[in-house]
């Protein structure tokens, strides 16, 4: 019995090794082989990587991107939690469902569909200039589309429901005998939900966290799309080494660069916040 339940575990992971191997593995030591050479080299160099540090544009960038993405994604937080714990511990059972698949909704149209959306809403002549102007509260249209403000909310939009669903399975579980509890003690709504349910939901948080900062750290489309020249991304600069200049070795230095500075950042985070990663994951 044992040697089938042996088996039938292999069964299972050696696909999902060979895909991690074939897809993930082998093409980013790839990739970080070919960081450290220059075309017409033979030996290994770290000229990728000084080049980054010594053109402003490059790094400051790259800063830009990093503190985007954080605030990004507190934002995320600010507008999820409340979402999320309306539908485990506010709304009634039966509409849990039903308001949960509206969430769902956004993620059935593609990312650039939804993208193009947002163009017609803030455009000089989309939904929100044109209703301002006919209401008379201004003559002109406001400058809403390609700046960071248009990149934000697009970033903000497609992310918000990777924190909102992380936090909602955590506090589902929550005892609401815990929150009676205090509540008759004397305690305040915000001291409840700052001494109990945000730390029973933390892992929830952190979890969503994470996933939100390396989707929005990784986005391309929004922030050349929504943002316009104006708003510079870092995926834009790897992008712009791969396939503008062609500098393969450049762009896979920007690439693992991108890498190791948003691990680095989980990695903060994670001890900051108390976390382990294997809890934060289940």
């Amino acid at each position: 019995m044992e040697t089938k339940r042996n088996r039938a575990f292999y069964f299972v992971l050696l696909p999902v090794l060979a895909w991690l191997m074939i897809l993930i593995f082998i093409p980013h030591i790839e990739l970080l082989v070919n960081s450290f050479k220059v075309d017409g080299q033979e030996s290994w160099t770290l000229e990728n990587y000084t080049d980054f540090f010594t053109n402003r544009i490059y790094w400051m960038t790259l800063v830009k991107t990093v503190s985007y993405a954080i605030g990004v994604t507190i934002l995320a937080f600010i507008v999820a939690f409340p979402v999320a714990f309306y539908l485990t511990k506010v709304v009634s059972k039966r509409y849990v469902g039903p308001l949960t698949m509206l969430l769902l909704v956004p993620l059935w149209v593609g990312e650039l569909i939804t993208i193009y959306g947002w163009m017609i809403i803030l455009g000089d002549h989309g939904i929100i200039n044109q209703f301002l102007i006919d209401l008379g509260w201004i003559e002109k249209p406001l400058p809403l589309l390609y700046n960071d403000f248009s990149m934000i909310l697009g970033l903000l939009y497609m992310s918000v429901l990777f924190m909102i669903v992380p936090i909602m399975s955590t506090l589902e579980s929550l005892d609401d005998s815990l929150i009676e509890a205090a509540s008759d003690l004397g305690a305040g709504k915000w001291t409840i939900i700052r001494r109990i349910v945000i730390p029973y939901a933390m892992p929830g948080i952190v979890s969503g966290s994470i996933i939100v900062f390396m989707l929005v750290i990784g986005d391309y489309l929004a922030p050349n799309i929504l943002g316009g020249k104006s708003s510079l991304w870092f995926t834009e600069q790897i992008y712009n080494q791969f396939l503008s200049t062609f500098n393969w070795n450049e762009g896979a230095a920007f690439g693992f660069l991108l890498l190791l500075i948003s691990s680095l950042i989980v990695w903060i985070a994670l001890k900051v916040s108390g976390q382990k990663l294997e809890r934060v994951g289940s």
